[in-house]
């Protein structure tokens, strides 16, 4: 999976689950308040992440994450990290 490929599928579940306007989507943006995420929003994001991606995250990672491209560049990571662990077939 590309990191364009990785940035379309987390773009696709955000206006979906969240309901953003795609526009409001930039890397620069802040994820917290563009998405208006409380506690429990974060629960459904590392749930849809889980399952979409196939790794587990864990609650401090998101620590250091701000704004969009820390959230494409965290789940890049994982999945690359998951790639290195297991290869695609």
């Amino acid at each position: 999976m590309t990191n364009e490929e990785i940035i379309e599928r987390i773009n696709g579940f955000l206006i979906e689950e969240f309901e953003v306007e795609p526009e409001k989507i930039v890397p620069t943006a802040n994820l917290r308040e563009t998405l208006e995420l409380d506690s429990l929003d974060y629960v459904d994001l590392v749930v849809i992440m889980e399952s979409n991606f196939g790794f587990k995250v864990v609650a401090e990672d998101f620590i250091t994450i701000s704004t969009f491209q820390d959230f494409y560049d965290y789940v890049n990571r994982k999945v690359e990290e998951k790639k290195a662990v297991v290869p695609e077939t």
